[in-house]
């Protein structure tokens, strides 16, 4: 909403023209269509949705709008269309920009020029460090305030981390690098949270501690001793620990893909603890938050009341207490979606390494418009990954050291 009418202020005065929305494909759809549907001084303002299709993208291009929503999946179709249109741009979720070699940003890079007023909106900037601040806020101001190139900005900054000959793992930013950086950051942007200017209600995280049976321990520490074995004697890298962590965390869950991808459960503890957190709440609508296929089958199984989050009438159902159970990927949920109106109970079925996603996702419920105390579950197996994976999101590591160091440790 303030976006929108910052926007709206900007269109009246005539220094803005026509304006681009880069966002999450499940925000594109509905999110700001709404907000400015929902605002009587908004109301006015024509947003088109560039969704769909190629022939429905191109037909919504060619209708009159003030405003033009696209999912950040098709900036790079859209620049390579020719004849650039909008004089403003802005990019709900800056943080997906992190990558300088992704495609979204080299495309937008080369219409950056064009582009008179882009603004950034993001609630998790460097979710594994400093690094990742170089290509987001290049796209605000072409490389002015940290160099023109990723390079420079490392060489400026950091010093090599963690390394296998020429290949870096990490960078370590140099003693001050932070403070400069935001010094240099602190003429564009602002940071803004709620609890310093809202009454927000308070958040209660609990763990739930879930014991495996002798079976399931069996299961695991096999797995745990025939993946880990092979990696003693090579260097770990952040693709290696992922299938490891990937098996162990599923195989915590209570289930596990074979290499066809067929489903064996090993046991139904943590689907046991969710059912005694759901008796818990007394008929309260619960958000549940799960990692695998196999966790949303097994879950709608046990649970036939459940309603898999996939549309946004499921969003508006939720949000009128219709929906007694509610499950999400944190990949599809995590961003910009309204979700406070329906509960304030949230369960992570099973945990994700990343911590912008985590904070993403539990910001669905515990979010401006929540007028309940939020509790969030985290269901851990004993003695498995999970509690390494909740260790890492306390210490707010990177999802890359993160996988790595896990690892290690359990070896």
């Amino acid at each position: 909403m303030i976006t929108l009418t910052a926007v709206d202020i900007l269109l009246r005065a005539g220094e803005i023209t026509k304006v681009l929305v880069v966002a999450p494909l499940r925000v594109a759809a509905t999110v700001w269509a709404e907000e400015a549907r929902k605002w009587d001084h908004l109301q006015h303002l024509r947003v088109v949705k560039v969704l769909g299709d190629q022939a429905t993208r191109l037909q919504a291009l060619q209708q009159e709008a003030d405003i033009y929503v696209i999912n950040r999946e098709n900036v790079d179709w859209l620049v390579r269309q020719g004849r650039w249109p909008f004089d403003a741009v802005v990019l709900d979720e800056l943080s997906s920009f992190k990558s300088a070699t992704a495609a979204r940003f080299k495309a937008l890079r080369r219409v950056r020029p064009a582009i008179g007023r882009i603004i950034g909106l993001t609630g998790t900037p460097a979710p594994n460090g400093l690094i990742d601040l170089w290509s987001q806020v290049y796209l605000l101001d072409e490389g002015e305030r940290l160099h023109k190139t990723l390079g420079a900005y490392r060489t400026r900054y950091f010093d090599p981390g963690r390394r296998n000959g020429q290949i870096v793992f990490n960078w370590v930013p140099k003693p001050g690098a932070a403070e400069a950086i935001y010094g240099k950051l602190a003429d564009i942007c602002i940071s803004m949270q709620a609890k310093d200017y809202l009454e927000l209600p308070d958040r209660l995280d609990r763990e739930v501690k879930v014991p495996l049976s002798p079976a399931a321990r069996r299961a695991y520490e096999t797995m745990e001793s025939d993946m880990l074995l092979p990696l003693r004697d090579q260097v770990i890298t952040a693709a290696s620990a992922a299938v490891v962590t990937g098996k162990l965390l599923q195989l915590a869950n209570g289930a596990i893909y074979d290499a066809d991808r067929n489903v064996h459960e090993i046991h139904q503890a943590k689907l046991d603890a969710l059912e005694d957190i759901l008796e818990a709440a007394n008929g309260e609508p619960v958000l549940v938050y799960y990692a695998y296929q196999h966790d949303l089958s097994r879950i709608k199984k046990r649970f036939p009341q459940a309603v898999q989050l996939a549309t946004s009438r499921d969003v508006d159902n939720w949000n009128q207490g219709q929906i007694p159970l509610l499950l999400a990927h944190p990949d599809s949920a995590g961003h910009g979606l309204n979700l406070q109106q329906g509960g304030h109970i949230m369960v992570w079925f099973g945990l994700t390494w990343s911590l912008e996603k985590y904070q993403q996702a539990c910001a669905r419920l515990y979010r401006q418009g929540q007028s309940r105390p939020v509790t969030v579950y985290h269901v851990i197996a004993e003695g498995t990954m999970d509690e390494q994976v909740l260790r890492i999101l306390d210490k707010k590591d990177g999802r890359q050291n993160a996988l790595i160091e896990a690892v290690k440790a359990r070896l």
